[in-house]
């Protein structure tokens, strides 16, 4: 595991590391392509995320709809099918893991995204929508199979020319494994962790139980999978969000403080977030831009497979429709996390925490002279604790972590009355008391981040002792709705790639791939995720801005002529 997290953690570095440096810090290049590129689609389309935004409301509520168009779903199947994908992990743990790394000042980035994220939506899908590809099948071919694809391998290959098709296939190939990564394993990874933290579950029976479910969806194509998503996505945001509003509402007061923070912090970020002495402008926007892209997923180019399916001949109603995305995704339930996290306090703060040996959460960091820390370094031989603090601290010591925090003191009972005395040993993972006796784990306050981070919040800010469970049902739903759409996702990339015959041994892979993420640690299939997803973003992103132009002429058209009050969309 060690040989993958150095592999990880130098990819990491490549992809969201690389770019212009400022003063100390270093600006990415897939950071700068992503804000970029919104703010040209933004000015290009003239406000398109303004303009068109109760209009996309209002095709999607269907009174538009023609059942004899073009297409395998209705505007709203799609819409909710890319919501499955988008509204989901992100939501919940990404937004922790944003405040947890980059601080309050995050959100703020997100935003920014989500917004820019808006125009880049609707050109992507309106472009996967001109250029999709339809069959026209019998009754007897196989339903998991799909009468239309489409997505940037098309519009990239059709739009620019033959010349671009190794463009075409390198995203595709790219996107088949990001959707193995990004849209599956880290939602395994989730279920598995919230599971493990609450009802002590292995994680290899969580991910058995979820890859099981994914599978018995998936196998029915992506009429199935529309009308599941149908039901779970506006179930699940519903509950979700009626709880979020209830501890905003019970905690009014701390709304607006709660929004300043969030504006002040993203501009001059406090040092020491979570313990984690981070506080630096860069890495709180690198943090909101890299959650807010892994949230609403816009320029990714992975919704605009799921709105290719959709009934319409004209190919501006679905881009309108897929604009609503990161605005629901980001703006709205992104901000609701967040503003809980922030509001119960639960942000900055240590909980009493089981620190098992074996455990997924464990690492190890080195303080640095500056007060910050180097994440993932090699574990010490051995670490000596007196009377439940190490020994060693300060500039140059290894010290053992929990979501990559140093825990100061140390415990062998929860309700923390006796202080661990001995040997901690992390090669053997144990440690030895000065009594000698031996122990699989201890205890002590540490951080909490991902989906955990934000049950501790909701369980603080409702009522009573069962708020975290509401945080635990979406959890579930929104793993297995992300898995499901993401299936889709890439076995329309398989299809492109290999045709017909590969899309059934995808989607078997597909579900191996589900629970191979479960059992995995939470941060090598995060960074992993956002290796990837950095990677795919170049080439759908600069094809975009080459066929602007196109998108435009098709919006200019749509919005002169407006189809949709002669009676179709």
């Amino acid at each position: 595991m060690g040989v993958l997290r150095d592999f990880v953690e130098a990819m990491e570095g490549w992809v969201w590391a690389s770019g212009i440096q400022v003063g100390d810090e270093t600006i990415p290049f897939v950071v700068i392509l992503l804000l970029g590129a919104g703010f040209y689609f933004t000015f290009r389309l003239g406000f398109i995320q303004v303009r068109a935004l109760a209009h996309g409301f209002m095709v999607t509520s269907g009174r538009y709809d023609d059942p004899d168009e073009t297409g395998d779903i209705t505007h709203f199947q799609a819409l909710s099918t890319a919501l499955s994908a988008t509204v989901g992990i992100g939501n919940i743990a990404g937004v922790a893991i944003a405040l947890h790394w980059g601080g309050p000042g995050a959100l703020f980035w997100m935003w920014v995204t989500g917004a820019l994220g808006m125009a880049t939506k609707f050109a992507e899908v309106t472009l996967a929508q001109y250029y999709r590809d339809v069959k026209e099948r019998g009754p007897d071919h196989p339903v998991w199979e799909g009468t239309v694809s489409g997505g940037p391998m098309y519009y990239i290959e059709r739009g620019l020319g033959k010349n671009w098709k190794p463009v075409a296939i390198f995203f595709a190939a790219l996107l088949g494994i990001t959707a193995f990564l990004t849209g599956n394993g880290v939602q395994a990874n989730t279920v598995a962790d919230v599971m493990r933290d609450e009802f002590a579950l292995p994680i290899w029976l969580s991910g058995l139980v979820t890859a099981a479910v994914v599978a018995a969806v998936i196998i029915g194509g992506i009429r199935r999978i529309g009308k599941v998503t149908a039901i779970l996505a506006p179930t699940m945001a519903v509950v979700y969000v009626t709880a979020a509003m209830v501890i905003i509402i019970l905690n009014y007061d701390q709304v607006v403080p709660s929004l300043a923070l969030i504006v002040t912090e993203a501009f001059n970020p406090s040092a020491g977030v979570a313990g984690a002495g981070v506080g630096a402008f860069l890495v709180t926007m690198m943090w909101g831009v890299r959650r807010g892209l892994f949230s609403n997923e816009a320029g990714q180019g992975s919704a605009p497979i799921a709105h290719a399916a959709a009934k319409t001949e004209e190919p501006v109603s679905e881009g309108v429709v897929a604009l609503l995305e990161p605005f629901i995704d980001t703006i709205v339930i992104c901000t609701m996390t967040a503003l809980v996290i922030i509001i119960t306090a639960s942000w900055d703060d240590r909980f009493p925490t089981q620190l098992s040996f074996t455990g997924g959460h464990l690492s190890f960091v080195e303080e640095r002279p500056d007060g910050k820390f180097d994440f993932f370094v090699t574990p010490p031989a051995e670490i000596e604790v007196r009377d439940g603090v190490p020994t060693q601290f300060g500039a140059g010591a290894r010290m053992l972590a929990w979501h990559e925090v140093p825990v100061d003191t140390f415990y062998t009972d929860f309700a923390q009355t006796s202080l661990f005395s001995g040997t901690i040993l992390p090669g053997e993972q144990r440690a030895i008391g000065d009594d000698g006796m031996e122990y699989a784990e201890l205890y002590g306050d540490a951080a909490q981040n991902g989906a955990p981070l934000t049950m501790v919040a909701f369980r603080r800010g409702l009522p009573g002792d069962w708020g975290h469970y509401i945080v635990l049902l979406t959890v579930l739903l929104f793993a297995v709705s992300t898995a499901i759409a993401w299936s889709y996702y890439g076995d329309r990339c398989a299809f492109y790639l290999f045709g017909e015959r590969a899309v059934l041994p995808y989607k078997i892979v597909f579900v191996g791939m589900h629970f191979m993420g479960a059992v995995v640690p939470l941060t090598v299939a995060w960074t992993l995720g956002d290796v990837f997803l950095g990677l795919v973003i170049i080439p759908n992103l600069v094809a975009i801005v080459f066929l602007t132009p196109k998108v435009k002429e098709l919006a200019d058209s749509y919005f002169r002529r407006k189809p949709w009050l002669k009676g179709g969309s």
